[in-house]
C-alpha cells in the first residue's frame, strides 16, 4: 500500500523527449544561428529538435533572410503546421514559399478550420488555392465559407470543429458520443445544446457533464442564461470585448437565421486582442499596421512616408505661428530659447490623456455617457499639472534669465497649454469615434499641431504683452 502512495505522489516524468521544450533565449538562439553560420547543421538541428513551434517561429522571425533559408531547410523533415499560424503574414508568405506550397498543403489539413483561413487568408488567389486543393471536400467547403466573410469578423475567427447534440439527450448518452465520435476538435471546453432548428439552446461545461450522474437529461444541466451567441458578421473587437466583459471560455457563432455555424474560443479571442493592441499602438505611433521587423525596406519606409509627409504640414503651421511674432523673439532671445519647453509639456500631458482615452474607447470604458466627466476630470488633472510646473519652470527661468515676469509670462503659458491639452487629448478621439474614424489612426497628429500652436501662441503672445 505504502508503495501505491509513493507511485501516486511521485511526479511524472516526461519520457518523450518531443514534448519537453527547451525555452528559447537570445542565448539560445545565438548558438543557432551561429551553429547556422559555421554550417554545422547536425548542432543546429540536434538544438532546434528543442524548441516549441512557436519559438521556432520567433527565431524564424528573429533570423535574417539567408539564416531562415537555412532554418526552413533544417524544420523541413518534422514540420509543424501550427508554425504557420505564429508567424506575422509577410513573414508566412515568405516561409511558405521556402517550403514549397505543395508540402504546405499536405501539411495544413491536420489544422483546424480556424487556424487555415489564418494561414491561407492573404496569399496569392494561385496559392490559396493549390493550399485549398490538398484538404477534403468538407474541410475545404468551410474554409472557403469562413473566407466568403469579411475581414476581422465572427466568421473570420470562428473554428467549423465543434460539438452539438440535442437537448433530449442524457448525460450518459453525451459522454458515450464524446467517446465513440471520431470527428471531433482536438480541444473544446463546452458541449452547445441545440433545438431541432440546429440553434443553440444552452451550453454544458465539460467539467459538469464529467460530474453529473449519467441519467440526468442535459436539458436539466445545461445553462441557457449565461449562454451568449454571436453574429457571424459581428466585429471580432466587439467579439473580444464580450469575451473579456463575461469572462467566456467559448461562444456559439450564428449566422443570420439564428442557426449555428461554428464556435469562437478563448484563445482565437487572445489573438484577436493581441492584434487589435497592436494595430492601435502603430497607428498612435502613425505606423502601418503591417509595419513590422520582418517588412522589406521600400515598404516600410512607404507605410511611414505618409503619417511624415502630414507632420510636416502641422509643424509648418506652428512655425507660422512663431513666424508671426518674429519681432518679438528678435527683441527678447530668451523667447527662442524657452518656447519649446512650453510646447514639448503640453504635447506630453495631451498624449497621457490621448492614450487612455483611447485605450479607454477601445475597451468600452469611455462612451458618450460618461464622456464629459472624463473631459473634466482630464482637464482638472491637466489644470493640477500645469500649475505645479508652471511655479517649477517659472522659478528655474526667473533664477536662469533674473526676471521674475519672464518666469511670470511662461508659468502662465504652461497653465494654458496644459489646459488645452488634456480638453483636447480627450475631445480628440471622442469626436473622431463619433465621426466614424478610427481615434487611434490620427489622433496624435491633431492633438500634436494644437499642443504646439496654443503653446506658441499663448508663451509669445503674453510676452508681447507683458514684456515688450
Amino acid at each position: 500500500m505504502t508503495d501505491q502512495v509513493e507511485e501516486l505522489e511521485r511526479p511524472a516524468e516526461n519520457t518523450s523527449s518531443g514534448d519537453e521544450y527547451v525555452d528559447l533565449t537570445p542565448e539560445y538562439a545565438r548558438e543557432i544561428l551561429d551553429a547556422l553560420g559555421d554550417d554545422d547543421v547536425s548542432r543546429a538541428e540536434e538544438l532546434i529538435s528543442e524548441l516549441h513551434f512557436a519559438d521556432i517561429a520567433d527565431l524564424l522571425g528573429w533570423a535574417s533572410s539567408s539564416q531562415r533559408v537555412k532554418l526552413v531547410d533544417l524544420i523541413r523533415p518534422d514540420f509543424d503546421p501550427e508554425l504557420l499560424t505564429e508567424l506575422d503574414d509577410e513573414l508566412r508568405e515568405e516561409v511558405i514559399s521556402l517550403l514549397g506550397t505543395e508540402a504546405v498543403a499536405e501539411a495544413i489539413s491536420e489544422l483546424d478550420s480556424d487556424d487555415v483561413v489564418e494561414v491561407v487568408e492573404y496569399l496569392e488567389e494561385e496559392d490559396q488555392k493549390e493550399l485549398l486543393g490538398a484538404l477534403s471536400d468538407i474541410e475545404r467547403a468551410r474554409v472557403e465559407e469562413a473566407l466568403s466573410y469579411p475581414e476581422y469578423t465572427a466568421g473570420r475567427i470562428m473554428q467549423r470543429e465543434l460539438v452539438a447534440i440535442p437537448d433530449y439527450w442524457s448525460v450518459g448518452q453525451t459522454i458515450d458520443f464524446l467517446r465513440s465520435a471520431k470527428n471531433l476538435p482536438d480541444d473544446f471546453y463546452d458541449i452547445i445544446v441545440v433545438d431541432p432548428r440546429y440553434s443553440p439552446v444552452g451550453i454544458v461545461p465539460l467539467s459538469r457533464a464529467i460530474r453529473t450522474n449519467r441519467p440526468v437529461l442535459i436539458r436539466d444541466v445545461m445553462d441557457s442564461e449565461n449562454m451568449r451567441t454571436v453574429v457571424v458578421t459581428e466585429e471580432q473587437e466587439n467579439v473580444a470585448h464580450l469575451f473579456r466583459q463575461r469572462d467566456l471560455i467559448s461562444a456559439p457563432v450564428v449566422d443570420d437565421s439564428g442557426r449555428l455555424v461554428g464556435v469562437i474560443t478563448v484563445d482565437d479571442v487572445v489573438d484577436v486582442i493581441d492584434e487589435e493592441y497592436e494595430e492601435d499602438m502603430m497607428r498612435l505611433a502613425g505606423v502601418g499596421e503591417e509595419d513590422d521587423l520582418s517588412s522589406a525596406i521600400l515598404d516600410t519606409t512607404r507605410s511611414r512616408f505618409t503619417w511624415l509627409l502630414v507632420n510636416l504640414f502641422t509643424a509648418i503651421a506652428a512655425s507660422m505661428v512663431i513666424g508671426v511674432f518674429e519681432g518679438t523673439i528678435q527683441q527678447l532671445v530668451a523667447l527662442a530659447v524657452l518656447m519649446p519647453i512650453v510646447a514639448s509639456m503640453g504635447g506630453n500631458a495631451g498624449t497621457q490623456t490621448l492614450t487612455v482615452a483611447v485605450r479607454a474607447i477601445a475597451t468600452r470604458e469611455l462612451t458618450s455617457t460618461n464622456a464629459w466627466r472624463v473631459i473634466r476630470k482630464e482637464v482638472a488633472v491637466c489644470g493640477l499639472n500645469g500649475l505645479a510646473f508652471a511655479v517649477l519652470t517659472g522659478a528655474v527661468t526667473w533664477f536662469w534669465f533674473d526676471s521674475g515676469l519672464l518666469g511670470a509670462v511662461i508659468g502662465a503659458a504652461m497653465i494654458i497649454n496644459l489646459l488645452f491639452a488634456g480638453l483636447f487629448g480627450a475631445l480628440i478621439p471622442l469626436g473622431l469615434e463619433r465621426a466614424g474614424i478610427d481615434p487611434a489612426v490620427s489622433s496624435s497628429v491633431f492633438l500634436t499641431t494644437i499642443t504646439d500652436v496654443v503653446g506658441f501662441f499663448a508663451f509669445l503672445g503674453l510676452a508681447a504683452t507683458f514684456l515688450l
